[in-house]
């Protein structure tokens, strides 16, 4: 005699956790991390790769996921970003998208333009910022400034949400001699300037500020009304915060950059998902408190 069906089977291979509260979090848009900016709040932003640990980042309530081409790093094993290739990111952008839908999720979703694949002209960046945003992208993230103003211009006008990217931009480590902080003198700092005011007059929505002086971003955050700056190893005084998931939780195979918070340690003796989750909990208190990061620490 066949058994009953139960109403929720379970999945051999794992459950993604429950959504966020749709009466305390309403889907994260444009004009809303502009509002959280102009009251003061601090926008989260982490990296994602795949449907399970997008849905844990939304239910833990942080606002952007970022499928970073740091992937190429952290789950390819590559040196750098720069062998990460438009199919691998579409793939990944694909998978984070699945998890947080299948949650009913509601953080916003960005995905990187991985180098080569804007660089030759806008139109260029267009499709292939058209095949992040068909799977499922709200928004893309491209490196650098001067040149760039003009793609992300060509890009805003055609309804695709940009994130720029300034200080230490990864695809170009080679050109910039490594991993070393940007706009320490007075003429890189100005260049910096520069370029973040013409991608704010060009469109973009969000800018990443990477290994920055924290005096410089905070003066950049203060003159960029329409633009939040999201910083990383960039001080406290930005918009808000982003990390790599694997640095945050502790899992870096090599040196642990200066701005790094180890969330996962600050949880003794809890392990597994519901440990990962609460590291994600963390870090969003902590972005939004403001005690991360702390400039004595985790800054230059």
């Amino acid at each position: 005699m066949n058994q009953p069906a139960t109403p929720q089977s379970a999945s051999p291979y794992g459950t993604l956790p429950p959504a966020s509260n749709p009466a305390l979090r309403k889907p994260v848009s444009l004009p809303r991390l502009l509002e959280m900016h102009a009251r003061g709040e601090k926008i989260t932003m982490l990296t994602a790769y795949d449907a399970t640990f997008a849905a844990v980042a939304d239910a833990a309530g942080i606002d952007c996921i970022l499928v970073g081409d740091s992937l190429g790093m952290v789950c390819q094993g590559l040196s750098s970003t720069v062998g990460v290739s438009l199919e691998t990111m579409r793939y990944h952008v694909e998978c984070v998208t699945r998890g947080v839908r299948r949650v009913q999720g509601t953080a916003w979703i960005i995905g990187d333009l991985p180098f080569g694949t804007y660089h030759e002209s806008k139109e260029q960046a267009l499709r292939n910022a058209a095949v992040l945003m068909q799977a499922g992208a709200h928004m893309v993230k491209l490196e650098g400034g001067g040149w760039t103003a003009d793609t992300v211009r060509f890009l805003v006008e055609r309804g695709i949400p940009v994130c720029a990217h300034l200080g230490l931009t990864p695809q170009t480590v080679h050109a910039l001699g490594g991993y070393r902080v940007q706009g320490k003198t007075v003429e890189s700092a100005a260049i910096m300037k520069r370029h973040a005011h013409a991608l704010q007059e060009a469109g973009a929505a969000l800018l990443v500020l990477e290994m920055v002086p924290a005096a410089l971003s905070s003066e950049l955050t203060a003159e960029l009304p329409h633009c939040p700056t999201i910083g990383i190893g960039a001080g406290k005084g930005t918009a808000g915060q982003v990390l790599v998931l694997h640095d945050m939780l502790g899992l870096n195979l090599g040196k642990m950059p200066k701005f790094v918070r180890n969330f996962m340690a600050d949880l003794p003796g809890v392990q597994g998902q519901h440990g990962i989750k609460e590291a994600m909990q963390a870090y969003v208190a902590a972005v939004k408190n403001g005690s991360f990061p702390d400039n004595s620490q985790h800054a230059w």
